[in-house]
């Protein structure tokens, strides 16, 4: 009765949800339609902790939530890499999983998106030095685009990703960039 009498008398704590978030509106759009010319169907996204501190993973977990909504851009999270089309990396590469993030991107797919997020994955940040860490993402895999950032923003990462898509049509010898978008329509 006590729980009751408080939540009563405590009322709405929370705040208003803004889903227009002015910055995040053209990533939206260029991203949705730059996934849907390369792939035709949704980016399939395999989330991989090489030894972060996991500020980088509150990040990507902000993409999921309501005001980011990355599933609305065509992109989702898969648990497996061999159905990944990108691998998205976060901390430096600690010993105990420099064997395992090998592993993980032999097994994606070509042409597979290799993206070292926050400053962690690009230069080992406050972990450089450290007995346990072997190096930054890219001395271990190759790396399409990094993301700086301790952690970066939901808004930094979309950003990148759209970075790394223009990146991956390159490969593909397909037209990329604001060009592509007016020749599309």
């Amino acid at each position: 009765m006590q729980l009751f009498t408080k939540i009563w008398r405590t009322g709405l704590a929370t705040e208003p949800l803004s889903l227009a978030d002015p910055a995040v509106a053209p990533i939206a759009v260029a991203l949705e339609a730059r996934i849907r010319r390369l792939l035709g169907r949704a980016l399939a996204i395999r989330e991989v902790d090489a030894g972060s501190c996991n500020g980088c993973e509150i990040e990507i977990n902000g993409l999921t939530g309501p005001v980011y909504d990355m599933e609305r851009f065509g992109m989702h999270f898969v648990a497996s890499p061999r159905h990944a089309d990108m691998l998205l990396v976060t901390g430096p590469v600690t010993r105990n999983m420099e064997i395992p993030l090998r592993r993980t991107y032999e097994a994606t797919p070509a042409p597979k998106i290799v993206v070292a997020l926050g400053d962690c994955a690009g230069t080992c940040g406050v972990f450089a030095g450290s007995y346990a860490v072997v190096g930054p993402v890219h001395q271990v895999i190759p790396v399409d685009i990094s993301i700086p950032g301790c952690p970066p923003e939901p808004a930094e990462i979309l950003r990148g990703i759209l970075h790394g898509l223009d990146r991956f049509s390159e490969r593909k010898g397909l037209p990329s960039g604001p060009a592509a978008a007016r020749a599309q329509r």
